[in-house]
């Protein structure tokens, strides 16, 4: 890396989310793509012309590259761990799309490689970044709500076949309303309340097989495999505790919904899925809710990839961290254990210290390097 330079990155996976990545990791002037890589060789070298990017062609390729240093890693769920620790092992800096891997015995193995190998480890969801989120931070550590009691957190939806042309691995291990929305509401609630340290569940699958709705493959059924409706009871180190509810079993389609409760106040956030949105506060004893502006960065995914470059160069930890990351699988691996059991499980792992907020002037747009 030279100093002063935009941090190269590789983006490896280049399906239906690589489009919300490249809008933004192109255009953000501390970094610099230089490569898309992805098993389809033709869908590489598409995203690589549509954004722009000067290099196409394999994981390897990518990896080879003498100017990546920040591999950004949009494959499935299933290849995440495999191909972070490639890109570890040749000495690149990782991002991985949530989750971090499928299971906190591979996870916490890639946290521990990335320090052995002295570089950085981040994932997603970066959400909690954006101006929504980092607005509710604010207002709670400045005391808006007093002293934080309790969360509540809800996601219904009918399940994304009905949009997504290729949905099956929503459904595989590793998917489902948990693994796949479930880490942007628990890592919300985990930048709030610190480490989760036991939970309660239950869980259900509504239906065996379900139905690809558009696309080229619409009408082609497909196996469940995992529960599609899941209920926690989140206890939390501090002594917060917290409901959580994600589901692709409800005809109703209601997302985003947190609400976090302290001794003097109610605060509804923003939907932790987006990187905008209001938020209303109603203090204690009051009948009214005040809507409060979000107020800071809105650029979008890729905005934690971006925390890690400027991180780097300044030498600070950056925030989306592998070890947050670790903490919310570790406390998701918890609650699908407790719904097989039946029992309370502890949330295993080494915890995480909780991310400093972003200034409030914090500006994607702005150089850095």
């Amino acid at each position: 890396m030279t100093a002063g330079e935009p941090l190269g990155v590789a983006v490896v996976g280049c399906g239906t989310i690589s489009d919300q990545y490249l809008t933004n990791l192109t255009a953000f002037p501390d970094l610099r793509v230089l490569f898309c890589a992805d098993l389809d060789a033709e869908r590489a070298a598409a995203q690589a012309a549509a954004y722009g990017v000067p290099a196409h062609g394999s994981t390897e390729d990518a990896l080879a590259h003498p100017g990546v240093e920040l591999v950004v890693n949009l494959t499935l769920p299933a290849a995440h761990h495999d191909v972070a620790a490639a890109a570890i092992g040749a000495g690149k800096h990782v991002w991985n799309e949530k989750p971090l891997t499928l299971d906190p015995v591979s996870g916490a193995e890639l946290v521990t490689r990335a320090a052995g190998a002295g570089v950085r480890l981040g994932c997603a969801p970066d959400t909690f970044l954006g101006a929504g989120l980092q607005t509710a931070r604010r207002l709670v550590d400045d005391g808006a709500i007093g002293v934080p009691l309790s969360g509540l957190a809800l996601l219904q939806t009918p399940g994304p076949e009905s949009w997504h042309p290729s949905p099956e691995f929503y459904f595989l291990r590793g998917g489902g309303p948990l693994f796949d929305m479930g880490p942007y509401y628990l890592t919300c609630l985990a930048t709030l309340f610190g480490p989760a340290r036991r939970v309660a569940a239950v869980a259900s699958r509504a239906r065996e097989t379900r139905v690809v709705g558009s696309g080229p493959k619409a009408g082609t059924e497909f196996p469940v495999e995992v529960p599609t409706h899941v209920a926690a009871l989140l206890d939390y180190a501090a002594g917060q505790t917290a409901s959580l509810v994600v589901s692709f079993d409800s005809p109703l389609n209601r997302q985003g919904f947190v609400e976090i409760t302290g001794t003097e106040a109610t605060l509804a956030l923003p939907d932790p899925n987006r990187f905008d949105g209001s938020l209303r506060l109603r203090p204690t004893g009051s009948a009214e809710w005040t809507e409060i502006e979000a107020a800071g960065a809105t650029a979008g995914r890729g905005m934690g990839v971006l925390d890690m470059a400027r991180a780097l160069a300044a030498g600070e930890p950056h925030r989306a961290s592998g070890e947050l990351a670790q903490h919310v699988l570790e406390t998701m691996a918890a609650v699908e254990k407790s719904a097989r059991d039946g029992e309370f499980v502890p949330v295993a792992g080494a915890g995480f210290t909780v991310p400093a907020a972003l200034p409030a002037d914090w500006d994607p747009g702005v150089r850095m390097r």
